[in-house]
């Protein structure tokens, strides 16, 4: 795995997939690294990780900014409280228990994918899944480059919750959080999912770019051969990801909403098969 070509395709498919369900890719790479490079401690897998979701999101983000369809109102608040949490997540990385948490968080996985695979998708129009609390929603009208208009409303203070555990999460297990984001922001928030996985792409960029300069500061990075692979698989990374913003056009949204079912599934699966 360490050829400079053999890092820069599996980049490529990383980024491709990680952005075209806005999940950064991070589920695919850390369980990848520790089947291969069993000798790296927990902490440099998921700081390695951790870039590659950053060059992911990052340039997704770019793809669908272009598209229209990042909620930017939602994307910044959101994102914001995810700093607090994704600084902790860094620094926790080496003193929190990982066994049971590990169990209960890829139980609570697999049974979320089992969830959305199986749940009918109607979630292309907002839900009024809030009635009679209309004063603590926050009304939405996107119209992308395609003239789609999306029309949704959604509770701002379950997205800071979310955002925050999010945050804290992500980093900890250096697999990015639109795998818990992108579903919460479709059936607890009523976003449409192409803007949910667009708006997810986003928060997700700036959440790992702060996990990165932490692990930075921590000197994670400063080792040659880390940084060889870092460095191909980041090249790979941005380019597969405007494959996979494009991809994401192209694709119904029941198709993505099952592809987001079957990466959570392998998620909870990789949690479960480590500490079983």
């Amino acid at each position: 795995m360490d050829n400079s070509i053999v890092l820069l395709l599996i980049g490529f498919g990383i980024g491709a997939i990680g952005t075209l369900i806005g999940a950064g890719g991070g589920f695919l790479l850390v369980p990848l690294l520790i089947f291969t490079h069993p000798a790296l401690p927990p902490e440099i897998i998921t700081a390695i990780s951790i870039v590659i979701v950053a060059c992911n999101a990052v340039s997704g983000s770019i793809a669908y900014a272009r598209s229209g369809r990042i909620d930017f109102k939602a994307g910044i608040l959101f994102a914001a409280y995810t700093i607090p949490g994704s600084i902790l997540g860094v620094l926790a990385t080496k003193y929190i228990p990982a066994t049971a948490f590990s169990i209960a968080f890829g139980i609570i996985l697999i049974l979320l994918s089992v969830f959305l695979f199986f749940k009918k998708n109607n979630t292309d129009q907002a839900q009024e899944t809030n009635s009679g609390k209309e004063n603590l929603l926050t009304y939405q009208t996107l119209t992308d480059k395609n003239n789609i208009v999306y029309t949704y409303a959604y509770n701002k203070y379950i997205g800071i919750a979310v955002s925050i555990a999010v945050g804290f999460l992500s980093p900890l297990l250096g697999i990015g959080g639109g795998i818990i984001h992108v579903p919460a922001m479709v059936h607890w928030l009523n976003f449409p999912v192409h803007i949910a996985t667009a708006t997810s792409h986003f928060i997700l960029a700036v959440m790992a770019t702060v996990s990165v300069v932490v692990h930075a500061v921590k000197g994670n990075y400063s080792d040659p051969y880390i940084f060889h692979m870092i460095f191909w698989l980041s090249i790979g990374v941005i380019a597969g990801a405007q494959l996979g913003a494009f991809l994401s056009h192209k694709m119904k949204t029941s198709a993505i909403v099952k592809a987001l079912a079957f990466c959570l599934g392998l998620v909870g699966l990789r949690l479960l098969a480590g500490v079983l």
